[in-house]
């Protein structure tokens, strides 16, 4: 129950107890000031306002049901029992109001289903922009992560293959004397190809086309041709 419907006005009390507003407040006014420290007057009277018929404000209090109570112990006789009956039954009505349950016109029931339908759409537009945002963040985070472990040796061993396949084997004299500037090489192109400062610096994004980029790769025409000038010399100094 709210603030308000745990209150009557004391317009109200006024019409119970057949006297103008203004005594009312008068009676109102002296009972809080006689109230001992303490005491909160919220409790019986709470200050507030009204409008009247020509839209002016004037103040009034909001009674509860103890204040109720506390003003007719002001009254006697014949006038306390009647008001007594008049504020309990009042309070007794609104306890009522509160616990039959509200029935909606059809109007009513249309506007409430369509609030419902809106905000059941707005849920869903709220949850899709969120589903978004998790993607978009996810995909950030995949771009920005650099290869793992096993990514890293994976393309280690391929640019090992790849060298020892343009040097023409581990046996092969390039090797011996090449090996270290054909490594060099290969991985020199491959971070000015991917603008890295490491080769293990690659994000994980690009794992496939790094894997891609090696595969293809091969020696400048300068490197091919040293590389073949070490194994042609040692193959002709073994036929002579």
């Amino acid at each position: 129950m709210s603030q308000l419907q745990r209150n009557i006005s004391s317009l109200e009390v006024a019409q119970m107890v057949l006297r103008e507003h203004n005594e009312v407040l008068k009676d109102i006014r002296r009972i809080i000031s006689q109230l001992g420290e303490g005491i909160l007057p919220q409790s019986y009277f709470i200050e507030s306002t009204y409008k009247n018929s020509q839209n002016k404000e004037f103040p009034c209090y909001l009674i509860t049901k103890n204040g109720c109570e506390l003003y007719g112990t002001r009254m006697t006789g014949e006038k306390g029992t009647q008001f007594a009956v008049k504020y309990i039954d009042r309070f007794n009505e609104m306890e009522q109001q509160l616990q039959q349950p509200k029935v909606l016109s059809e109007k009513e029931q249309l506007m409430a289903a369509m609030k419902l339908t809106i905000e059941a759409a707005e849920d869903v537009e709220a949850l899709k922009n969120e589903v978004v945002e998790v993607k978009e963040n996810v995909q950030v985070l995949f771009d920005t992560m650099r290869i793992d472990g096993r990514q890293e040796f994976a393309i280690k061993s391929q640019g090992k293959a790849k060298v020892m396949e343009a040097l023409g084997g581990y046996n092969s004299p390039a090797y011996n004397a090449l090996s270290r500037k054909v490594f060099a090489k290969l991985w020199g192109d491959f971070k000015r190809h991917f603008v890295l400062p490491r080769s293990t610096d690659l994000p994980k994004a690009r794992f496939d086309e790094a894997v891609k980029y090696i595969a293809i790769w091969r020696p400048d025409t300068s490197m091919a041709m040293e590389i073949d000038s070490y194994n042609n010399q040692t193959h002709l100094k073994l036929v002579q």
